[in-house]
C-alpha cells in the first residue's frame, strides 16, 4: 500500500484524547434506568460520536461523512478521506468493571471482500467507561484498523462463514503499524484450522440425528 491512511500518523494518539474529551463534555444524557443498560449506553455514545466525530477528526480531511446505517450493517459511522482511503467504523463499547465482554466484530467473508480494495479500512473505536451514578466517565479509547488487533486477542465464532470476536474487552493486543497482508495472511491460517473443526462438529451432529432419524422411525405414533 503506497499510501498511508490516518492511523500511521502520530496525531492518532491526539485524536483518542480528543474523543475521550467530547464524551467526557457531554451532559448527562442517560437515566438511572438506562445506565446499567450495556445496549443503552452504547447506543448514546454511538449517537454523540455520529454527531461530533467528523469534527473531531476535521472537516477537512473528513468527506461524505455518514452516520446512518442499519443495526446490522458492518458500519456505524463511514467517511472519505482527503486521499482517497474509505473508512468504516464499527464502534463498541466496553463497561470496565464487567468480567467479561466479548463483541463480534464482522464476517470473515465480508472482511475478506472490502479488503480487496487497499483504499477500504474497516476500524473499531473502542471506548471503555465506568458508570457512576447516571454518568459515566470514559477511561480509555482505542481507534485503530481491525489489523492492528494481535491475533491473540481474537477469536472467530462459528456464525455464517465464521464471525471475528473479541475474546476478552479487558485484555486486547493491540500492535500498531502492523501489515495488513500479515494479519489477512494470518486470517487465513485461522480460518484453515476453523473449518475443519467445524466440519468435525457437523459429522459429529449427523450421527446423532441418524440415531434420533432410527428412534422415531421405530416409534409408535
Amino acid at each position: 500500500m503506497a499510501k498511508r491512511n490516518i492511523f500511521y500518523s502520530n496525531k492518532i494518539g491526539q485524536v483518542e484524547g480528543n474523543i475521550k474529551k467530547l464524551l467526557n463534555s457531554q451532559e448527562d444524557f442517560l437515566s438511572a434506568a438506562t445506565v446499567n443498560s450495556p445496549r443503552a449506553v452504547g447506543d448514546a455514545i454511538q449517537e454523540i460520536l455520529g454527531n461530533h466525530l467528523q469534527a473531531v477528526l476535521g472537516e477537512e480531511i473528513c468527506k461524505n461523512y455518514s452516520a446512518h446505517f442499519a443495526r446490522r450493517a458492518m458500519a456505524d459511522i463511514a467517511f472519505e478521506d482527503d486521499q482517497g482511503f474509505y473508512y468504516v467504523i464499527d464502534v463498541k463499547t466496553h463497561r470496565l468493571n464487567t468480567k467479561f465482554n466479548m463483541p463480534n466484530l464482522t464476517s470473515v467473508e465480508r472482511l475478506a471482500r472490502f479488503y480487496e480494495s487497499d483504499e477500504n479500512v474497516f476500524a473499531i473505536l473502542l471506548i471503555t467507561y465506568e458508570a457512576q451514578g447516571t454518568r459515566i466517565s470514559v477511561e480509555n479509547v482505542q481507534f485503530l484498523p481491525i489489523e492492528f488487533l494481535g491475533w491473540n486477542c481474537l477469536t472467530i465464532g462459528a456464525l455464517g462463514w465464521g464471525q471475528i470476536q473479541i475474546v476478552n474487552s479487558n485484555a486486547l493486543t493491540i500492535n500498531r503499524g502492523y501489515s495488513r497482508k500479515q494479519w489477512m495472511l494470518e486470517l487465513c491460517d485461522e480460518l484453515a484450522e476453523f473449518y475443519p473443526r467445524e466440519i468435525s462438529k457437523i459429522e459429529e451432529r449427523l450421527k446423532y440425528f441418524t440415531k434420533v432419524r432410527e428412534f422415531w422411525l421405530n416409534h409408535s405414533d
